[in-house]
């Protein structure tokens, strides 16, 4: 009798990888779009938003460090609001994120629509929904009560490419980095997407990029969802 393996590797392509390049394609997407038709806004990277706030309280400029604050109250208004959202109603399905930003982004793009549509860029107010979305976007894959990827933070995404990158180079395997590598190589094609493709109404095109990106994300397999949601609180 031939002995079965007992320890067989997960496939790599499983659904969270797959729902996980969604969504970094989608924030990659917004991020760049909201950038090169905005007067230069943020909305994900708070690293960024964080040093224009204090360089605009150092060098006098009220309107850059209140913009910048602003753009960070937000995103983490919309982390708060996801989280609280998950833990009281979204348990059974841990993407539930995804409705929510697109909630905000259709707000955003209502708000753009009355407000400054004759402009050439848009304006803060609307830039402050969508740092909402992507704030509550980032509650998306949580385990233990962290998020375990941020869809977001890009720079911890390479850094830890690079260390799974050393382990594979002292022994280890291609799965020490390849998932970080696809989930960079994600955030950068939605920005690619969002240079080129976008226009001056490119949340009309956030709203439908992040209504297909919701529905994929309810008709996923909801053994996935079961098993995340096990590991909650």
């Amino acid at each position: 009798m031939t002995p079965q393996p007992t320890d067989s590797p997960e496939p790599f392509w499983n659904l969270e990888t797959r729902l996980a390049s969604a969504l970094l394609i989608l924030a990659g997407f917004i991020g760049a779009a909201a950038y090169t038709h905005s007067a230069g806004y943020f909305v994900t990277f708070m690293t960024g938003n964080s040093e224009r706030a204090v360089l605009g309280g150092f060098l006098g400029d009220a309107a850059l460090a209140i913009g910048a604050a602003g753009l960070i109250a937000c995103f983490l208004g919309g982390v708060v609001v996801a989280s609280l959202c998950r833990r009281h109603w979204w348990r059974n399905h841990p993407h539930g994120a995804t409705v929510l930003t697109t909630a905000a982004l259709i707000a955003a793009a209502l708000v753009d629509s009355v407000l400054y549509w004759n402009d050439n860029d848009l304006g803060l107010t609307p830039i402050l929904f969508v740092a909402f979305g992507m704030g509550a976007l980032n509650t998306s894959f949580v385990r233990g009560g962290e998020v375990s990827i941020p869809v977001t933070y890009v720079t911890g995404t390479l850094v830890k490419m690079a260390q799974g990158i050393e382990r594979h180079l002292a022994g280890g395997t291609h799965r020490d980095w390849l998932g970080y590598a696809v989930q960079w190589g994600s955030f950068m094609l939605g920005g690619l997407v969002g240079v080129v493709v976008a226009g001056r109404d490119m949340l009309f095109a956030a709203v439908v990029g992040s209504l297909i990106v919701a529905v994929y994300t309810w008709l996923a397999d909801l053994r996935w969802s079961r098993r995340a949601n096990a590991r909650l609180p």
